[in-house]
């Protein structure tokens, strides 16, 4: 079987789950097997439940998502200023509700 190679990027708050060497930068990944965005982004120590928006190349999609050879991976923490709630695919609703204080 072909290895997958996919370059990965985690934003924001998201990068204190990655080793300093990884920080803010594209860092490439390569798969023996393929496997879903969600047990690609579990192998990386980030836990999903903390990721808000997955984009494979450019384009939202869900956890079940099967990663492809030469897939550009963009990992997003939870948005506290913007509505994502229109592209996301993860979940039904975003993860926080913004209220005034």
């Amino acid at each position: 079987m072909k290895k997958v190679s996919v370059s990965i990027r985690c934003y924001e708050e998201l990068n204190d789950f990655l080793p300093q060497t990884r920080h803010k930068r594209d860092f490439a990944v390569w798969l023996e097997e393929p496997r879903s965005i969600e047990r690609l982004i579990d192998s990386l120590g980030v836990p999903p439940a903390e990721v808000d928006l997955v984009l494979i190349n450019g384009e939202s999609v869900p956890f079940s998502y099967i990663v492809q050879d030469q897939d550009r991976v963009s990992l997003y923490p939870i948005f506290e200023t913007f509505d994502i709630s229109t592209v996301t695919r993860l979940r039904k609703r975003t993860l926080r509700e913004l209220r005034a204080i």
